[in-house]
C-alpha cells in the first residue's frame, strides 16, 4: 500500500530531518513572500518550485493510488501468466512471443516503480487556501493571445494530472511557465515550437 500523502503546509517534516514546514495555508502565500523578498526570482527559478515538486489534488492522488492498485491486483498477475503460457510453447531462445511477454513484464514493472515514487512524494494542495490574485499550481486562468484575439483557459496541475481535453496542463508547460507568478493585466511572452505568443491574463481563478 502507498504511503499516504500529507496535505501541504511546506516541509513534510519526516523527509526533512524534522524541520518544521510552513504554518497551515501558507503555501498559496510562498509565492508571493519570496518573490517581494527576492525579486529578481520573479521570471528566474521560483517559478520551478511548483513546476517540478509532486504537488496534487486529493482527486489526482486518489486517481494514481487507484491506479497503482489496478496495475499490482490486475496487469501483473496477467503479465505473469503471459509469460507462464509462453513458456510452456517450447524452447525459449526461439520463442519471440516470450520474449514479448517479458518486455511487456519489464515496462509494467517499470511504469509501477514510477507511480510509487510519485504517490510516496505526493504533497496534496488543499485549494480552499490558494490565493486567486497571482498564477501558481491549480490556478485557471483565462487569457487572450494578444496578436488575434483568441481567448483561452487553462488550469495549471502536477504533470500526472494534466489532461489537455479537459483543459489541464502541466506546470512544465512552456506556457504554464510564462503564467507562474503572473498577475491579472500582466502580458506574458510564451515560447512554442510554432514561434513567441503573448498572452494577456484576464481572470484568475481557483478551481474553476
Amino acid at each position: 500500500m502507498p504511503v499516504p500523502a500529507k496535505t501541504w503546509h511546506g516541509h513534510n517534516d519526516a523527509r526533512y530531518n524534522g524541520q518544521k514546514g510552513f504554518p497551515l495555508g501558507q503555501v498559496a502565500g510562498v509565492l508571493s513572500v519570496f518573490i517581494s523578498v527576492f525579486p529578481f526570482a520573479k521570471n528566474k527559478n521560483l517559478k520551478y518550485i511548483f513546476a517540478y515538486m509532486a504537488y496534487m489534488t486529493q482527486e489526482g492522488y486518489d486517481k494514481m493510488v487507484a491506479q497503482l492498485r489496478h496495475m499490482e491486483s490486475i496487469e501483473r498477475p496477467a503479465a505473469s501468466a503471459a509469460i507462464a503460457e509462453a513458456r510452456d510453447k517450447g524452447d525459449l531462445s526461439e520463442n519471440s512471443e516470450y520474449d514479448a511477454a517479458k518486455e511487456a513484464q519489464a515496462m509494467l514493472e517499470m511504469k509501477i516503480n514510477n507511480l510509487k515514487a510519485t504517490i510516496a512524494s505526493a504533497k496534496i494542495i488543499d485549494a480552499s487556501k490558494l490565493r486567486n490574485d497571482v498564477v501558481q499550481i491549480l490556478s485557471t486562468v483565462e487569457m487572450k493571445n494578444v496578436k488575434n484575439g483568441m481567448v483561452m483557459k487553462y488550469t495549471i496541475v502536477s504533470e500526472s494530472e494534466a489532461n489537455l481535453r479537459e483543459g489541464k496542463i502541466s506546470s512544465t508547460t512552456p506556457i504554464a511557465q510564462g503564467l507562474l507568478g503572473k498577475k491579472v493585466g500582466d502580458v506574458v511572452e510564451v515560447k512554442i515550437p510554432q514561434g513567441t505568443v503573448h498572452l494577456e491574463i484576464l481572470n484568475i481563478s481557483v478551481g474553476a
